[in-house]
């Protein structure tokens, strides 16, 4: 029977109980077929058809006044709704960050919800080096000067990014820039 498997398998027209393929038969036989796919999908109409668009409305909020904004003491707030992992982080980081409102481009807001496994940030900001973290479950950190990207940790997804909107001295939440944790839609239904 193990001489069986080695062998490749040739079980046209023969009843065998152990019928197998080698590794080698498996992968032409799967790439034949997925060019197959490939082949037949492309030969369609052969012009691009037009597709509705998901837009997402988001509520503009007022979350805090420029005025009152200090470098590097971050302000808490509720976004997009009041529902699980909403709780967001408004700071004032003193650099030009991406994404930042401004006459310096250094005002940025983040939610607050670690993206790996939802560990809460609660408190995890580092003025020294403008992230948000480690998250206390697997120490994720997030660079708030871009994007909130990713530095170290297990996470794959950035830190979703709140859109800020200044109105005078009036700082607006206006939208998201990424999936908030634990959610499949960013809005509360």
């Amino acid at each position: 029977m193990a001489e069986h498997s080695k062998k490749a398998c040739s079980c046209k027209g023969k009843a065998k109980k152990n019928c197998t393929i080698n590794r080698r038969q498996f992968l032409f036989a799967s790439g034949a077929t997925a060019f197959t796919v490939m082949v037949t999908v492309r030969s369609g109409k052969g012009h691009a058809e037009q597709v509705p668009a998901l837009v997402s409305t988001y509520p503009r909020k007022h979350i805090g006044k420029l005025s009152e904004m200090h470098q590097d003491v971050p302000v808490e707030f509720s976004y997009p709704d009041e529902g699980d992992y909403s709780t967001s982080i408004l700071v004032k980081t003193g650099v030009e960050c991406g994404g930042g409102v401004g006459q310096q481009r250094d005002l940025v807001a983040f939610n607050m919800t670690c993206t790996h496994q939802g560990g809460d940030m609660y408190e995890s900001y580092k003025p020294e080096h403008k992230v948000l973290g480690p998250c206390p479950l697997h120490l994720s950190t997030y660079d708030l000067t871009r994007h909130g990207i990713l530095v170290s940790g297990q996470a794959y997804q950035s830190l979703p990014q709140v859109l800020l909107e200044l109105d005078g001295d009036d700082i607006y939440a206006v939208g998201m820039f990424g999936l908030i944790y634990g959610r499949y839609d960013n809005l509360a239904s």
